[in-house]
């Protein structure tokens, strides 16, 4: 991998400008990206809808309309699988090896969420919690919990094939994934949870009106639903916390060192095994977190529903660089807008003939295909010199 682990003394302390460079400079690529990708998309719908306009007179209309909520939806879907997406990143960063079972230590992350949620309505004091008092104490539960069972599942199911040819730890991932998978529905079935556990929460109040929109006579509100806004605060959160840990601490140091040659890493002193821990620890517990946050926002969660968000968030780690953190916040970011712009007005453009949700997925993955034949490293690959 490409990893700059080597620190000369004059650069061993940074000033605070250079660290808040290095923790907030990928905060301004994301938002490049967001902007790029709202931009591009936005432009391509309403020239088809000019395009269009002939045959269908109001389709300009109904493509303006929804425009901001597509937005605002694609942004949410995206950061969901940028969180995901960031576990993933982690352990290839070091490991160069996929853990197909971090979707289900994000599945298990909303079980551990649904469960403090049962528990504080069994005893009664949900009512009473503050809304971010409730969101911190099961984000935290979460990431506890989940960061836990990944440097367990590292122990017990990599460490014993870390010499062994790449695709023997690629099926233990996958054994271990279908393993997790089975004892939640295992817990969940005979437990009070059930199969499908409501996720409750206390009152978030009502939707943000952003701002209004005049569409002819018609007046247009834009909201933004504050589960939302806390999920995009959080995962915001979780890239510049992730960010200041890889880049601006001795940690950091090491598990670049390790990600860049484990050998030498091991002969200048640094514990391998203690830092490769550390690594499934930090993307469990990002895992643990994004699946409370994802639980909270959709109101249930079962023991499968782990594996298709699963699989996108390592597309997003693949399409924007898998191994470099950035790229997996910005390949989640374009999947979701892909998704939520396809879902949203493939119906319209083909006059109902074509389900937008249903082909959502194609879509996307096809236009994923297409970038990574013309950018096979990725959106970010090249462009970052450290990865983790």
């Amino acid at each position: 991998m490409a990893v700059d682990a080597t620190v000369s003394p004059t650069t061993a302390r940074r000033s605070l400008g250079e660290v808040l460079g290095v923790v907030f400079g990928p905060v301004g690529q994301l938002l490049a990206f967001i902007v790029g990708s709202a931009a591009a998309l936005s432009l391509i719908v309403v020239l088809l809808a000019l395009v269009l306009s002939p045959s269908q007179p109001d389709i300009m209309q109904r493509v303006v309309i929804i425009l901001p909520q597509v937005l605002i939806d694609g942004l949410v879907r995206g950061f969901l699988f940028a969180t995901i997406a960031l576990g993933y990143t982690m352990v290839y960063g070091v490991l160069e090896f996929i853990n197909f079972a971090h979707g289900e230590i994000f599945m298990i992350g909303g079980v551990v969420g649904a469960t403090v949620s049962f528990i504080l309505v069994s005893s009664g004091t949900l009512a009473s919690v503050p809304p971010l008092v409730f969101v911190l104490l099961v984000v935290l539960i979460a990431m506890a919990f989940c960061g836990t069972l990944a440097v367990t599942v590292e122990r017990i199911a990599y460490r014993p094939l870390r010499n062994a040819p790449r695709l023997v730890p690629l099926i233990s991932a996958i054994g271990m994934s279908l393993i997790l998978q089975d004892l939640a529905r295992l817990v969940m079935t005979n437990s009070p949870l059930g199969f499908n556990a409501r996720y409750q929460t206390p009152d978030f109040g009502q939707p943000i009106r952003l701002f209004e929109m005049q569409i002819g006579e018609r007046s247009v509100p834009v909201i933004l639903s504050p589960r939302d806004l806390i999920f995009i605060v959080a995962a915001t959160l979780m890239l510049i916390v992730l960010n200041y840990v890889v880049n601006a601490t001795k940690l950091g140091k090491a598990i670049r060192a390790t990600a860049q040659d484990m050998p030498t890493a091991s002969l200048m002193g640094i514990d391998v095994n203690r830092i490769i821990a550390l690594t499934f620890l930090i993307g469990g517990a990002l895992g643990g977190a994004a699946g409370a946050l994802f639980g909270l926002r959709i109101g249930t969660v079962n023991p499968y529903m782990g594996l298709i968000p699963g699989l996108k968030a390592f597309t997003a780690a693949v399409l924007g660089g898998i191994g470099n953190i950035t790229g997996a916040m910005v390949g989640g970011i374009v999947l979701g807008f892909l998704e939520a712009f396809v879902a949203a007005y493939l119906a319209i453009f083909t006059g109902g003939n074509f389900s937008g949700a249903a082909y959502a997925d194609i879509a996307a993955f096809s236009i994923l295909i297409l970038l990574l034949i013309f950018r096979p490293s990725g959106l970010l690959g090249e462009a970052t010199t450290q990865k983790v």
